[in-house]
């Protein structure tokens, strides 16, 4: 077994952005573990993506609880892929992960009671082979559980070392504001907001972004490409083997001749700037000054390398 070396200089390749009003600097794309690093992906391929991204500057590495499938089988892949490649580089990577949606059969295997996300962030650490995350995430508003409740359990899990910042994910602009309150008062300021953002759904322009930026709390994107449609990968048709044949979350009716011809229209846009449409549409994301960091997936090293190439613009 080789032992990895850096190949690159990896700082000299990244810009890196502050998170919200905090000392935290995060690299502008992040590595998301949500597909292509379940139980059924290589591990030398996994590995061989991870280092690249490492190599290029990519110090943020997301992950969450259920990644997979089957769940945590994701953070098994990472804490194999740390052991080898990155254990040497702790201090150099922040490690995120999430608790909130289903993870194990009944009624404390999800949502967001504490008893749920302490005992799913101490299996999460198990998993990755780590003592703490640098991020721990509520992945989701719980409707149930009083919010006091889910904000006490991540201010416990910081001061118990678990964890070093608090984030929330899906949060609606109401339950963030009440979320960002209780945790300033209890001294453990929210992070990051983490959400679904891209060209074809703005609508946190009109109120996560602002009020994230107004309370000092970074924003990381997910989903920038939209499940693949921001690519030129549905430009002429939809190939037997791609997301929308295979995935219950891109459907083929989601492809409508409405949005295909503005997909096109982005496309010749994004060739005139000789660029790719998802580098496009990447950079239409890290316009925003409120985005610190972009969440990209990446199924091998060379669409990972496409998409760096987003950053700098």
């Amino acid at each position: 077994m080789e032992n990895y070396r850096l190949t690159a200089p990896r700082y000299e390749a990244m810009n890196y952005r502050r998170c919200g009003r905090s000392g935290i600097l995060m690299s502008e794309i992040s590595l998301g573990f949500w597909h292509n690093f379940g139980g059924s992906a290589d591990p030398e391929r996994c590995r061989a993506i991870v280092e690249t991204a490492f190599d290029c500057g990519v110090t943020c590495f997301d992950l969450a609880n259920n990644y997979g499938p089957p769940y945590g089988s994701a953070e098994t892949m990472f804490g194999q892929i740390f052991q080898r490649s990155l254990a040497a580089h702790r201090d150099e990577i922040l490690v995120t992960t999430k608790a909130g949606y289903d993870m194990w059969p009944g009624p404390y295997g999800e949502w967001g009671s504490r008893k749920y996300l302490m005992a799913s962030l101490d299996q999460s650490l198990k998993r990755m082979q780590l003592d703490y995350v640098d991020i721990f995430y509520s992945h989701r508003p719980d409707p149930q559980t009083p919010l006091e409740e889910t904000m006490q359990a991540l201010v416990d899990i910081v001061r118990c070392g678990k964890a070093l910042y608090a984030g929330i994910s899906n949060y609606p602009p109401e339950m963030a504001a009440q979320a960002y309150a209780y945790l300033r008062e209890a001294h453990v300021p929210c992070l990051v907001y983490q959400g679904r953002y891209n060209m074809l759904d703005r609508k946190p322009e009109s109120d996560i972004l602002p009020q994230a930026a107004a309370a000092g709390v970074g924003c990381v994107a997910f989903s920038p490409l939209a499940q693949g449609l921001l690519t030129d990968r549905y430009l002429h048709g939809i190939p037997e083997d791609s997301r929308m044949r295979h995935s219950p979350y891109l459907t083929e009716s989601a492809l409508t001749p409405e949005l295909l011809a503005r997909l096109r229209e982005w496309n010749e846009a994004a060739r005139a700037e000789g660029i790719s449409l998802a580098q496009y549409a990447l950079r239409w994301i890290l316009r925003r000054p409120e985005v610190t960091s972009v969440i990209v997936g990446a199924s091998s090293v060379e669409q990972l390398k496409d998409n760096l190439k987003a950053v700098g613009a």
